[in-house]
């Protein structure tokens, strides 16, 4: 069981309801590792937020679950599996969290997954598959949730992004740059609109992560696969390291909470300054 102190505390999550998407994550079976969207669900969970999670690889979500339960014994948590790019898919998992708690107040968009691929070359149905992966996913889930938390009279979107969407970083991954720049631009509107309506949007934008899909390039036979994983770690963040999922979701669960209850349409960037940086970063 981990130490409660090592958790940043909000006390106005107690009780709260939290919908995550991405929940689970792609590495090693073995890793002690958390994802951007576990270590959000274990810090919202750690400040007494009730979690419904989803994910395309329902084993992934049950094991976050497992991992949730073994860390806090009180902690509340479902999971089930969807596929974010489907709008029936979305509606059930929204649905069943609703028929669960009865009401959403923090949705956490945190599906996304990049693929290599320049404008001149890249496969039209791999970039098809890109844009809806990283921003049809927000759609339709803000599609589903926005107009429960405008009955509500509250709630709390946020959406995750990635610095790509601000500069080059060296990787050939344009559909999923244009994507996750499409989020921040979505963010920012969305924002505006439902500011009125007691609903905040909000969107962090991660930097080079140390996550479990990046352990899992490093240790694959695939040498493809390790160079990027290479190119991820040896790198020239100005701090001197890459972040952690704890760093994603000390972000979101901050703009999740009333500490952030002035802020809208922002984009957090958690980056350790390297888009403020000369250089690739790569």
């Amino acid at each position: 069981m981990a130490d409660p102190s090592m958790f940043p505390v909000y006390p106005d999550l107690q009780g709260k309801i939290a919908l995550i998407t991405g929940i689970g994550q792609v590495g090693l079976s073995n890793s002690t590792t958390w994802g951007n969207g576990a270590a959000t669900a274990r810090l919202l969970s750690h400040n007494g937020v009730r979690i419904f999670g989803c994910d395309l690889n329902l084993a992934a979500a049950e094991r976050t679950k497992a991992r949730l339960l073994a860390d806090r014994p009180d902690a509340q948590c479902e999971v089930l599996g969807c596929d974010v790019t489907k709008k029936d898919q979305v509606q059930a998992v929204v649905d069943a969290a609703m028929a669960k708690w009865g009401r959403i107040d923090i949705l956490v968009n945190n599906v996304g997954m990049t693929a290599p691929g320049d404008p001149g070359s890249m496969d039209e149905e791999l970039w098809d598959g890109q844009i809806d992966l990283n921003l049809k996913s927000v759609f339709l889930c803000c599609r589903a949730v926005l107009p429960i938390m405008e009955a509500q009279g509250s709630g709390k979107v946020v959406n995750n992004a990635s610095i790509t969407a601000l500069r080059y970083i060296g990787k050939p991954q344009i559909a999923y740059a244009s994507a996750k720049a499409a989020v921040l631009q979505f963010t920012r509107a969305s924002g505006v609109m439902y500011a009125a309506k007691g609903v905040r949007v909000n969107a962090v934008v991660p930097g080079l992560i140390y996550s479990p899909l990046v352990e899992n390039l490093l240790s694959s036979e695939d040498p493809a696969d390790v160079e990027v994983g290479r190119k991820i770690t040896e790198h020239n963040v100005p701090t001197g390291k890459i972040g952690t999922p704890e760093d994603v979701a000390n972000a979101v669960v901050f703009l999740g909470s009333d500490a952030a209850k002035y802020v809208v349409g922002h984009a957090l960037v958690v980056d350790g300054g390297i888009t403020l940086a000369t250089g690739t970063g790569q």
